[in-house]
C-alpha cells in the first residue's frame, strides 16, 4: 500500500534521486528537459508515493508546455525505485494523476515514450506534433483528458511561459 501525496520542496532530493537512479546518467539532456528549464512543474499533479515507513517508493511530475499556444501537459518523468518496480506503481502513480488532471482544468496530456506501454493508459502517437530534437516522432505520445481536446492541434512544442 502506498501513500500517494503532491510533491513538496523536502521531496525535492530524494525524487531527484530517485530520478537519478532509474534514468541514464544524461537524463537532463534530453529534449524534453529544455522544455522544463525555468519552468515549476504542475505541483497539483506531480506526485510522490511513499511506502508505509515513509520511504520513497516511486514519483511523476507534470510540466505545462504549449503545443502551437494550446496549453498542454507533458507527462515526465515517472519513476518507480528498482525495488519496487513490478508492483504496479507506475500504472498507480500515472492513473491517479491523470484523474486529478481534468478537473484542473487540463484538456490534454503528451509524452515522449514507448507506445506499447503508454497504448494501456489510452496514449497514440501524435501525428503532426513536433518535440525538439532530436526526439523520434514515433514516441511523441498524447491522450485527450477531454473528447476531440487533440483535434486539430499540431505544430511545435514549446515551453510554457
Amino acid at each position: 500500500m502506498y501513500d500517494l501525496a503532491a510533491e513538496t520542496d523536502q521531496d525535492l532530493w530524494e525524487v531527484e534521486a530517485l530520478f537519478d537512479t532509474c534514468f541514464a546518467p544524461g537524463r537532463t539532456a534530453l529534449s524534453s528537459y529544455r522544455l522544463r528549464e525555468g519552468v515549476a512543474p504542475v505541483a497539483e499533479l506531480s506526485l510522490v508515493a511513499r511506502d508505509d515507513l515513509g520511504i520513497l517508493a516511486g514519483a511523476i511530475r507534470f510540466w505545462p508546455v504549449l503545443v502551437d499556444g494550446h496549453k498542454t501537459l507533458l507527462l515526465g518523468p515517472v519513476a518507480a525505485h528498482p525495488t519496487r518496480q513490478g508492483e504496479g506503481l507506475g500504472a498507480l502513480l500515472i492513473q491517479s494523476s491523470l484523474e486529478l488532471a481534468g478537473p484542473l482544468g487540463w484538456d490534454r496530456v503528451m509524452l515522449v515514450g514507448d507506445a506499447p506501454y503508454y497504448g494501456r493508459y489510452g496514449f497514440k502517437r501524435l501525428d503532426g506534433v513536433i518535440m525538439p530534437p532530436p526526439t523520434n516522432p514515433e514516441r511523441v505520445l498524447g491522450r485527450a483528458l477531454r473528447e476531440g481536446a487533440w483535434d486539430g492541434i499540431s505544430g511545435e512544442v514549446t515551453r510554457a511561459r
